[in-house]
């Protein structure tokens, strides 16, 4: 029978049991067998894994944060003569020492990092994919959907409130082309409509027409066209009932912080609601 190492935490247990099996791999598969002890908070649970130990053989490795638990399974195992070896202690000392912090000594953090970590990868691979009105349906299931005309920042307000775990769609606004049935479908409290001064934009379009080559006047970057686009803006905006913010003298963090406290607003209501 293959000697066990119960790997024993207060929470998941997925680090404990990562450490052990790595472990494990150097003296073969057969040899030792992994036992993972998830939520463990309380002293019975401690005695249960001693005694299976002093009983079956076997050592124990944990990742316990909760003060009260740590000295109790160091106690224990000590009076009882089981190997048991602390993973997270002595990093976590060493780091109190040059922080001159205390650790907060709070279950699953590492998992609740990982877990903001992937959210934030997925509010971001949404706003790729619900970038410029690709994908109308993605409208529906946004935080927040952004709606303006060329230039005005949509995309890359959509990724900086994406690496703040925002989903956002994006819509441009092009007089020649219909709204998509979609954007009718949504609340008004989750559109916003940007805006921006004429002569602003069009230095904007002039220099991203120069960047890409092309010389001389451009209906994109002419003056009586974006005019003719910010009105029609207006309209949709009128229509949609929406929030609009002026990005003319702004830069993407305020606009996206001011963005972010819609969103904010709407997930309260949202929670109230029980949507």
């Amino acid at each position: 029978m293959a000697n066990k190492i119960y790997a024993l935490s207060d929470s998941v247990g997925e680090t404990a049991e990562l450490v052990a099996r790595a472990t494990a791999s150097q003296f073969g598969e057969e040899e030792l067998e992994i036992i993972r002890v998830s939520y463990v908070l309380s002293e019975k649970q401690i005695d249960e894994v001693v005694e299976k130990c002093i009983k079956e053989g076997g050592m124990i490795c944990h990742t316990i944060v909760m003060p009260r638990l740590r000295d109790y399974i160091t106690h224990k195992t000590e009076k009882d003569e089981v190997l048991c070896v602390d993973i997270l202690g002595p990093t976590l000392w060493a780091a109190e020492r040059i922080t001159s912090m205390e650790p907060s000594m709070r279950v699953g953090m590492i998992r609740q990092l990982n877990k903001d970590y992937y959210k934030r990868v997925e509010a971001m691979e949404f706003a790729v994919h619900y970038d410029d009105g690709k994908d109308p349906s993605g409208f529906l299931k946004a935080d927040i959907v952004i709606v303006g005309v060329s230039r005005t920042s949509k995309t890359p307000l959509s990724m900086y409130l994406a690496y703040n775990s925002v989903k956002v769609a994006n819509l441009p606004l092009v007089p020649e082309i219909p709204l998509p049935d979609e954007i009718l479908r949504i609340p008004p409290r989750k559109i916003v409509g940007l805006v921006i001064d004429t002569y602003k934009l069009n230095g904007i379009r002039t220099s991203r027409m120069e960047s890409l080559g092309v010389d001389g006047p451009s209906n994109y970057s002419d003056v009586e066209r974006i005019n003719a686009e910010m009105e029609y803006a207006r309209e949709v905006y009128r229509h949609l009932h929406c929030q609009i913010i002026d990005v003319s003298n702004k830069s993407i963090e305020e606009t996206a912080a001011h963005i972010m406290s819609i969103v904010e607003k709407n997930r309260e209501m949202d929670a109230e609601l029980n949507i």
